[in-house]
């Protein structure tokens, strides 16, 4: 599908999004007096990000009867997020809590088992329609919820590839929802069938056995030869890299005062997603996705510091920090 300025890239993602409480003060949860309640996920994230720089995104999941739920589904509309929230009676809302227990260290936990977000399947992902979408988006978390969600993915997969939709596959390995002995073989067969792999280092050595002390080109060059068309790979505070079409590009980190870099991932992938689908250089991607990891990560919250294309417009420019 052409992109224009009348017909914006459309990018279908899925997967759970939860609610999420955080704490005001540096300390342990267990002497904060009140908590700040939000929400969060992988991919609902990058549906934001995605939104704010100008792309139509439609998010599908599952959420429960439950006020947590509707605050999800809430949160991903008022950011014009096309939300496709199927409502679970049977299970709960998913719930992640967040903690500072110390000034240069956050905490996540989760709460998701039988969750909700946990019982997506198949049948639910053929709502998408993906055959009508411009790109397709996905993470590791999804498969590692439970076999209903592993079948969802391969189905999407599988209508993707033969309706020839890029597919970006995002690792996102979480070792707290699988082994990696588990996990690496399930990550390694998904990446294979991306178009697109973003991996940060130890996600690339636990995808494809090498591991970060052999150089980032060495690790790039293993995740192309799984499959994909184009390989980042996610260094943080050492800005970030990519193969494509046998050349390497390099992208120092930009400079930030960091708040809460959780979520900043998120942005940076948003931020290389919505210049490949208006079909700028490899160049332009990583700088835009880099920029926009920054900014998420001057700001707390999974998804609140995402920038839009003002923010990062004005992180071009050298100006005093006071906007008058």
């Amino acid at each position: 599908m052409p992109v224009t300025a009348q017909s914006p890239p459309r990018v279908a993602t899925f997967g759970e999004s939860m609610a999420l409480l955080s704490s005001s003060c540096l300390g342990s949860l267990a002497l904060q007096p009140t908590l700040n309640l939000s929400t969060g996920g992988a991919e609902g994230n990058v549906a934001i990000g995605l939104a704010r720089l100008g792309a139509r995104v439609t998010w599908l999941g599952r959420i429960g009867d439950d006020s947590l739920g509707e605050r999800v589904a809430r949160d991903l509309r008022a950011e014009n997020v096309e939300t496709l929230a199927i409502v679970d009676d049977k299970a709960h809302t998913g719930l992640m809590l967040k903690e500072r227990p110390a000034p240069d260290r956050i905490t996540v936990t989760y709460y998701r088992a039988a969750s909700a977000g946990s019982r997506l399947s198949a049948a639910d992902v053929e709502q998408l329609r993906i055959h009508e979408f411009d790109l397709l988006h996905l993470t590791g978390i999804t498969p590692a919820l439970s076999p209903s969600c592993r079948d969802a993915m391969a189905v999407a997969l599988r209508v993707a590839n033969e309706t020839r939709i890029p597919v970006s596959f995002d690792v996102n390995y979480r070792s707290r929802l699988w082994p990696a002995d588990i996990a690496s073989p399930v990550l390694r067969e998904l990446a294979a069938n991306a178009t697109i792999l973003f991996a940060g280092e130890d996600e690339a050595a636990l995808i494809t056995g090498v591991g970060a002390e052999a150089g980032p080109a060495a690790q790039l060059e293993a995740m192309a030869a799984l499959g994909p068309e184009q390989v980042i790979l996610k260094r943080g505070e050492r800005g970030a890299c990519a193969l494509i079409d046998g050349t390497l590009y390099e992208q120092p980190p930009h400079p930030v005062a960091v708040v809460d870099t959780v979520g900043a991932g998120d942005a940076f992938v948003a931020g290389y997603l919505v210049e490949v689908l208006t079909g700028r250089s490899p160049s332009r991607r990583l700088l835009t996705a880099t920029r926009a990891g920054a900014f998420a990560c001057s700001n707390p919250g999974d998804w609140e510091g995402t920038p839009r294309v003002a923010d990062l417009a004005a992180m071009t420019r050298a100006a005093d920090p006071v906007r008058r």
